[in-house]
């Protein structure tokens, strides 16, 4: 069978670098083994437009697997040209690029390997929250240019310690969030989740749920977005709720960029009603050159904490997403039942409320 990945290039690098398994140069390790058993394997970074290895080789394909990293993008015209799909595997956490819903129709399973970056992502999101509060990137870059004036940095760096920090979404993200921030010894914890945490989990962490979006954010001094995207979260934070955030405000978003509206973030920030926005997570990946928030700046010229969509690719998260890939693509190569946490789309149906209440 045709088994179709859709990975981002990591040219020198990767070939340094074997265990950069995520990218098109190492095929997340599972050539040889695909191969023995006769199973034809495409890897490419080419996903956009007709003329793209991606488009040209879904027509025929059974498995697809792609990446939250450089995402090939499934449609729901591409899923009624994918005649032979039977199974979409995402190599991290996260679907959104497949149009979930098509997939369903058309008995076409999606499973992903959950958990397999959940660390990984909570670390980066903690970092980013420091960074931010500390005002670190001005102060960095102040050092490269050679300059040196202490006030300039020192006049928007606070300490975290007393703040109000909370999570859109506690999950196995946000949760994880929330037990990392435990130490710095918050004013407070809070979430905002349509579903609370079970008691024991909530009392472990001492978060308090909010269950109103707008008063949510209006007690937080810090926010963080750590939910799938789905229909219900697609540019949930815009221009109207940010209205409600505090003056000064930090937000981040590793969740995914479309959940937070772009050119609001960037007003926000432009007019201080934001004093930072941090994240890897943008709303067409690769991000233009020219995106917005490449460059958004607060009215000290700082709070910017952009990176690349890396969060969830450490060589460590790589291990683990590779690992659960070639499991889930055994299991159905051997008709042995997946592992149910992994399961977004069975047969027909959402076998997951990751992407909302079904």
């Amino acid at each position: 069978m045709k088994i179709l990945a859709i990975l981002y290039k990591g040219g020198n690098a990767a070939t340094s670098e074997p265990r950069l398994l995520g990218t098109v140069e190492n095929q997340l390790g599972i050539r040889k083994w695909l191969e023995s058993q006769g199973h034809e394997y495409i890897v490419s970074e080419s996903k956009e437009g007709p003329d793209s290895d991606f488009q040209k080789h879904i027509v025929d394909a059974e498995i697809l697997i792609t990446t939250p990293f450089h995402p090939g993008y499934l449609t729901g015209d591409l899923i009624a040209k994918a005649k032979n799909l039977k199974l979409c595997v995402t190599a991290g956490v996260g679907s959104d690029h497949i149009d979930l819903n098509t997939a369903v129709k058309h008995g076409i399973q999606v499973l992903e390997v959950s958990g397999s970056n959940v660390v990984s992502v909570a670390e980066h999101v903690v970092m980013s929250i420091l960074l931010l509060v500390r005002n670190f990137v001005p102060a960095h870059e102040m050092i490269e240019r050679g300059d040196w004036m202490v006030s300039d940095i020192a006049r928007n760096a606070f300490d975290l310690e007393g703040k109000v920090v909370g999570t859109i979404g506690a999950g196995r993200i946000g949760y994880r969030v929330l037990q990392r921030l435990l130490p710095f010894d918050c004013k407070e914890l809070i979430y905002y989740d349509y579903a609370p945490l079970p008691e024991a989990a909530g009392k472990a962490v001492n978060a308090r749920r909010v269950e109103d979006l707008k008063d949510f954010v209006s007690q937080c001094d810090v926010v963080t977005v750590n939910c799938p995207l789905h229909e219900g979260t697609l540019g949930l934070v815009n221009a109207d709720l940010l209205k409600h955030f505090k003056k000064g405000a930090w937000l981040v978003n590793t969740a995914r960029g479309a959940i937070c509206d772009k050119d609001a973030v960037a007003a926000a920030l432009a007019s201080g009603h934001l004093n930072g926005y941090a994240g890897d997570v943008w709303n067409v990946q690769p991000a233009p050159k020219d995106h917005v928030l490449r460059t958004a700046k607060n009215t000290l010229g700082g709070g910017n904490g952009m990176v690349p969509h890396y969060s969830g690719t450490t060589l460590d998260a790589q291990a683990r997403y590779a690992s659960g890939t070639k499991s889930i693509i055994e299991n159905y190569l051997s008709g042995k039942a997946q592992e149910p946490q992994n399961i977004i789309v069975g047969i027909g149906k959402y076998e997951s409320k990751a992407y909302g209440q079904r």
